[in-house]
């Protein structure tokens, strides 16, 4: 490349020659004719170069004990570096004096400033994504949702530090599309995709464009189940929920393949596993040929137990626990069923079910399964507290103490004191879980407390035992049952109508108890939808200056309707009556009670029925209560308005008349244990002597 020369005319700047022309003839050597004709010569080759040198620096090492001559570089004293002596240094710089280190001077570095997000996030972009339309028709799934929730473009908000990011990110989309695509079927599909820059030159914003054509969607051509006979015989073809002509869709042939892994275990084969699946694709005819292997395994039916670990107990309960016997056929629900069991009693920290083969034939192509069962004890102690309020009660405050095994299997011993404006006493409970049945709880208790009630003040001592079938959070049951004995003596006030005083009284009471329970409801403390009924018998008889048995009896139902998500119905009724027996025949504690919490809510607790000269209520011989409530729940907060009406008589049957009516509000606070509640309630037509307003604050739902 020939670099032009300046015009002749221009004007270029004055510039002072270095060194003078004299100076640089004398400094540089004439040349003679030798060093001319060398100058004309042609260069020789790298290689004979090359060559050349290694022979002139092997001529001028020198040989052990020999000077080195002195054309080299690496002179006698075997320094290659040498000063240079005499030589004069022509440049001033280099022989001016150094400055001192106070006049020294540093430019300070300029760094520059901190930018924002904003400033840093250089390029806008938006994105268009073309040809998804014609796949979602053909698809129950939004594709171009699944696009959008999972897209890198998407996730960056229309911002990125340059183009180059935004192009990988519009690679990652590119490939996301491409799974999404074949996930339902379209192997084949094309996509393309660019960056667009902005039509508007004012305006940096890049367009991330996307344009699919889905092409060919697969469809399955043939099934082929690669297992050993089964019995059923079509017990894995009726699990298959796959059939030819259908496309090949990832998710239903995840589904159908996990579906036969629980199918087989339900149905005899605990040991059945399924292999990995082959898709062999036609690109051609747009099929596929879908092939499972499977192992089924043998064949079992239940066998025994075997346990270890940190045990709670032993086998045998484990086997009292199941709900199956040796030599039925193996299903892994009933085998789940066992673990929730385990896990209820609350006496694990880790435990684990597990099959194992043992070997041993059982008959029809089958044989037994034994059941391994590893567990880890967890603590077994548990100390609790609650604490209540409710007009006419007062605050109430509980705690307990419990040791779940003491007395293993599940033999728990629980100690229990209670303080109150009006209620205090202390008791111990023995309890035996799944005693010697599955859901069979043995309980005995023995308990003192004193109450001081408007309506009585009683010290009582009480022992009873009970068995019972009864429902828990965990397991909620549909039918339930309860009976047993218990034993009082109890010294309490009552009203003397000869005299028109109180006066103590002590009575000896003896009784028998069952209970019947049918429960159709969704949750045990938050019901939403079905029924229940209960119905309570107790045939007793008191000493008090003769012996007078009878019978108390009580009805409980309730029913339960959603009406939507949020909002639910719910009512109930109460019956009661005490048969065989005059009304001051009867223990004050044994009588029956209208009014508070748990029942007609506006009124103090046991504040309905009839009155005794003194304002104080007295109880009777039959009641009847109804409740109706909204229930609106938004998140875990909700809102009650509710109306209650009730009535205690001293007739032995319920009269139906002069009903009392409360009517409030309340809120409730929704926990993983059941909802908390607040009611606030005022009495209809309210007479003299009962409160305005009521409050209420318990656990659980009014009913």
């Amino acid at each position: 490349m020939q670099i032009p020369s300046p015009p002749a005319d221009a004007n270029l700047p004055e510039v002072d020659p270095v060194i003078t022309e004299r100076e640089f003839e004398r400094l540089v050597p004439a040349l003679d004719a030798a060093d001319d004709a060398e100058l004309d010569m042609p260069l020789e080759s790298i290689e004979a170069f090359e060559r050349r040198l290694a022979q002139e620096q092997s001529d001028a090492k020198p040989q052990e004990g020999q000077a080195a001559p002195l054309d080299t570089p690496a002179l006698a004293d075997q320094d290659a570096a040498e000063e240079i002596g005499d030589a004069p240094v022509r440049d001033t710089e280099l022989v001016a004096p150094l400055p001192s280190l106070d006049q020294f001077e540093v430019t300070p570095v300029e760094f520059a400033e901190d930018t924002t997000d904003e400033e840093q996030l250089e390029v806008a972009y938006k994105v268009d994504v073309e040809g998804l339309d014609a796949a979602d028709k053909e698809t129950n799934a939004s594709l171009k949702g699944q696009f959008n929730s999972l897209s890198a473009l998407k996730n960056g908000d229309g911002k990125a530090a340059n183009a180059a990011m935004v192009r990988a990110r519009l690679d990652e989309d590119e490939q996301l599309l491409k799974t999404i695509l074949e996930s339902e079927g379209w192997y084949s599909p094309e996509i393309r995709s660019r960056i667009v820059p902005s039509r508007d030159e004012k305006s940096n914003e890049l367009t991330a464009w996307l344009s699919v054509t889905p092409g060919k969607r697969y469809v399955f051509s043939d099934i082929v189940i690669q297992a050993d006979p089964t019995e059923p015989p079509d017990l894995i073809s009726d699990n298959l929920a796959l059939k030819t002509g259908e496309p090949i869709v990832a998710e239903r042939v995840q589904g159908a393949e996990a579906q036969i892994a629980v199918a087989l275990p339900e149905n005899g084969y605990p040991f059945a596993t399924v292999g990995n699946r082959d898709i062999l694709l036609d690109r051609d005819t747009g099929e596929g040929v879908y092939t499972l292997p499977v192992d089924i395994g043998p064949r079992g039916r239940f066998d025994g137990f075997t346990t270890d670990g940190d045990l709670a107990f032993d086998a045998n309960h484990i086997r009292v626990l199941s709900r199956f016997k040796r030599g039925e056929l193996y299903d892994s629900r009933k085998v789940d069923d066992l673990r929730k069991a385990l896990v209820a009693t609350n006496l694990f920290k880790a435990v684990s079910v597990e099959p194992k083969r043992s070997g041993e034939t059982a008959g029809e192509n089958s044989e037994y399964v034994t059941l391994h069962v590893h567990q880890e004890a967890g603590p077994p102690r548990t100390i609790a507290g609650s604490l209540g309020y409710a007009a006419g009660e007062g605050f109430t405050a509980e705690a307990t103490w419990t040791h779940r095994n003491m007395f293993p299997p599940e033999g728990a011993l629980i100690g229990h004191a209670i303080a109150g404006t009006q209620q205090q006493g202390a008791g111990v409970t023995f309890r035996r879980s799944n005693a010697g049945k599955r859901d069979r709880t043995f309980e005995m208790k023995a308990e003192a407390f004193h109450n001081n009630y408007d309506a009585y003040s009683a010290y009582t001592g009480r022992l009873a035992a009970r068995i019972s079938r009864d429902s828990t959070p965990i397991w909620q049951k549909r039918y339930t049952y309860a009976y047993g004995v218990e034993l009082l003596a109890t010294a309490e006030t009552d009203y003397d109508a000869e005299t028109g005083d109180r006066k103590r009284n002590t009575y000896y009471i003896a009784g028998v108890n069952g209970q019947l329970g049918f429960d159709t409801t969704d949750d045990l403390l938050n019901p939403t939808e079905g029924f229940r009924l209960t119905a309570l018998v107790q045939p007793e008889a008191t000493v008090n200056q003769g012996f007078n048995p009878y019978v108390r009896a009580r009805i409980d139902g309730s029913t339960y309707y959603a009406v939507s998500d949020s909002l639910v119905l719910a009512g109930r009724i109460r019956l009661g009556t005490i048969q065989g027996v005059g009304l001051y025949d009867i223990a004050p504690s044994r009588r029956l009670y209208a009014g508070g919490g748990g029942s007609v809510r506006g009124y103090a607790y046991q504040g309905l029925g009839e009155q005794a000269p003194d304002g104080k209520p007295v109880g009777g011989r039959s009641l009847n209560e109804a409740s109706v409530e909204a229930r609106y729940r938004f998140g875990n907060y909700g809102v009650v308005a509710f109306v209650d009406a009730g009535q205690a008589y001293s007739e032995t049957m319920p009269q139906f008349s002069d009903l009392r009516y409360g009517v409030g509000l309340g809120g409730r606070f929704y926990t993983n244990f059941g909802p908390i509640r607040l009611d606030v309630a005022t009495p209809v037509n309210r007479r003299p002597g009962e409160a305005r307003i009521n409050v209420y604050v318990s656990i659980g739902q009014a009913f």
